[in-house]
């Protein structure tokens, strides 16, 4: 039951709104239609000011929706204890880092909804937000019964069009794109307000539709970090689904990648991402053509860390050489423990974003 104003209707939406909440009693339903899923590490106030938004709207307030937030073992803070308080929000504490797929999957396991949303912490949403998501939801069954992922609109927090969709990549597509700045090296600007078919939508504004994610078993958690999106909707083609992308309905995404430094233990998982997506995806040769690539980055990049005396970022890329084998040769175990320790230097990069959305 969406309760939020059509975008053709004759009076602004937030006057409406305003109008319902005077109107319209809470009815209690037995069951959430849609499941928001933040996973956080240590990014707790901006979890906090985005569930506070999401809880702005009658959705939220009529238990049509609710929010789970997944924590990645980040410091402790008051604000989590608060987060419990609150209803419609469950709060799940890992004792460990375990990555964005595997705490995107944690979050699944707790939904309720037909429909989950995947949100980053340092996004913002209006006023309402749940009650025009709704909507949205119900019309893309009409639209597309087979309809399994919806990507929908990123602004930048300047209100520029931040690209969040693309094509699958290959590999000289991802050597062609080095050529272009990195905030299209991925992702590609979508033509327009029209609403279309896309290849894959970024995982940091994913609708997902339950039956799909249930059927392909949730996020591949070999990934850590980056490219799962991409991986999920490319799987998600093979089995049938449709991926969408619907720009009637937005959100503000503060601070993706391209707009950051990317220091060596983050590097050090994006480019794990790639190498085990196209362990998934490529044909053998381009995998190890793109291993060795990738073992000479790391080996450039080294040499200058140690010139610089950043030990840190010569560990970091020394264990990325190490890394691109273990994947390789398929040594899942040796992977993961590689990419746990660079996680470890995480904690200051992420906690510096904190607080810093609006």
């Amino acid at each position: 039951m969406a309760l939020a104003v059509p975008p053709d209707g004759g009076s602004s939406q937030t006057e409406t709104r305003r109008l319902l909440r005077r109107a319209v009693t809470p009815v209690a339903v037995s069951q959430p239609k849609l499941t928001v899923v933040i996973v956080n590490f240590c990014q707790w106030k901006n979890t906090a000011r985005l569930t506070k938004q999401l809880r702005r709207s009658i959705a939220s307030r009529d238990g049509i929706a609710e929010v789970v937030v997944v924590d990645n073992d980040s410091p402790k803070q008051n604000v989590a204890n608060k987060l419990r308080t609150l209803s419609g929000v469950t709060l799940h504490e890992f004792e460990r880092n375990t990555g964005f797929a595997t705490a995107v999957n944690k979050g699944a396991d707790i939904a309720s909804g037909d429909w989950m949303l995947l949100l980053n912490p340092d996004v913002t949403v209006a006023d309402g937000f749940l009650d025009d998501l709704l909507q949205v939801m119900e019309r893309y069954p009409q639209i597309d019964a087979n309809v399994g992922v919806i990507g929908l609109k990123l602004h930048n927090r300047d209100g520029t069009l931040q690209a969040s969709a693309g094509t699958f990549p290959t590999f000289l597509g991802t050597a062609a794109r080095l050529a272009l700045p990195r905030s299209r090296r991925k992702c590609q600007h979508q033509n327009g307000s029209q609403r279309q078919r896309v290849e894959w939508v970024t995982g940091g504004c994913m609708l997902l539709r339950r039956s799909c994610f249930e059927q392909l078993r949730g996020l591949d958690e070999r990934f850590f970090l980056y490219y799962e999106d991409v991986d999920f909707c490319q799987r998600a083609t093979e089995a049938g689904w449709s991926v969408w992308y619907e720009p009637s309905l937005s959100v503000t995404h503060h601070w993706p990648l391209h707009a950051r430094n990317v220091p060596a233990p983050l590097r050090l998982m994006t480019r794990h991402a790639l190498i085990t997506y196209a362990t998934n995806h490529w044909p053998r040769w381009q995998v190890r053509l793109l291993a060795r690539i990738v073992k000479l980055e790391s080996r450039l990049r080294g040499t200058f860390a140690k010139r610089r005396g950043d030990a840190v970022a010569a560990d970091c890329y020394r264990e990325l050489r190490h890394l691109v084998g273990d994947v390789l040769h398929g040594d899942t175990a040796a992977a993961d423990l590689r990419v746990r320790r660079a996680a470890s230097y995480l904690t200051e990069i992420a906690a510096a974003q904190d607080d810093r959305t609006m």
